[in-house]
């Protein structure tokens, strides 16, 4: 089994994270995408990221709370309860609003191999994507799941370009309002369907199993590096599988840098003109 990894920010902090656990019986993939803040300051780490705390402490939780006789359920919950005895002490000590709680996506990938391959267990919160590639090269996305905040999300940026709304400081003051207000109905909710530090009950994840044959490759991604395919059509997902399979995940993540400096912002297509990006492929029976 061969693992490479690649992740970049666009600014001084990275609010992404790829780690890789090694176990006895099995491996553990995880890859975070940590949500961009939509508060004035951090609260936590002021002379940092809270979101960049947020992600780090979690994925060290995740690492301390994972055995081989614990679910991936139980795994996550240990670990948000670790979390929060962290986090709210210090919400509380700084009077940290609600919207400005941080939150991420998280897909984690459980690789049991076995002498017919692998079996992949997936937990999945929020919108990072998760593809795999036969060895007779069909693509599957194991997790097909469309955000439906961002079609949302889409219309008003939209309704803004028709008033005349452009510029992207101006744009994003005038979403800020819809913003937050998502934010706090993500962390208020009984059964977050994101991670986020204080959940009020168990997070309700996307629970996906498959097999993965000998010479199958499994590319997981946050939405800054899919945006290759999904939202500037650099390449279609077969082709970006393909190239990242036999060229690697530095030249794709190099050429998405290259457009992102190229098109400046057109105020068209995301809130953001670039964000952070990453990614982790496994290749199965490579040594």
């Amino acid at each position: 089994m061969k693992i490479e990894q690649v992740s970049a920010a666009t600014g001084g902090h990275n609010e992404d994270l790829v780690a890789v656990f090694h176990g006895e019986h099995c491996t553990d993939i995880v890859i975070i995408d940590g949500g961009t803040s939509v508060a004035d300051r951090d609260y936590i780490d002021p002379d940092g990221s809270d979101v960049v705390w947020f992600v780090t402490k979690f994925s060290s939780a995740l690492r301390k709370s994972i055995r081989t006789d614990r679910s991936q359920e139980d795994s996550v919950a240990t670990a948000a309860d670790a979390m929060r005895s962290q986090f709210v002490p210090r919400a509380q000590a700084a009077s940290m609003p609600l919207y400005a709680y941080p939150i991420a996506a998280m897909t984690w990938v459980r690789v049991t191999e076995h002498a017919a391959g692998a079996t992949l267990d997936l937990y999945c919160l929020g919108d990072c994507k998760a593809i795999l590639r036969g060895p007779d090269g069909r693509i599957v996305d194991l997790d097909p799941f469309s955000n439906p905040q961002e079609l949302v999300l889409q219309v008003e940026m939209e309704r803004l370009k028709r008033a005349g709304v452009t510029d992207p400081a101006h744009r994003m003051a005038a979403l800020m309002p819809m913003l937050r207000s998502r934010r706090e109905s993500q962390h208020a909710a009984p059964a977050p369907q994101v991670l986020c530090p204080a959940p009020r009950g168990p997070f309700q994840a996307r629970r996906i199993t498959a097999q993965a044959e000998p010479g199958s490759m499994l590319l997981a991604m946050t939405d800054g590096f899919s945006r290759i395919y999904d939202t500037y059509n650099l390449r279609s997902l077969d082709s970006l599988v393909q190239w990242c399979l036999h060229e690697g995940l530095a030249p794709a993540l190099d050429s998405l840098r290259a457009f992102e400096a190229d098109r400046g912002d057109t105020g068209q297509q995301s809130v953001k003109r670039a964000d952070d990006a990453s990614a982790v492929s496994c290749i199965f029976g490579a040594p």
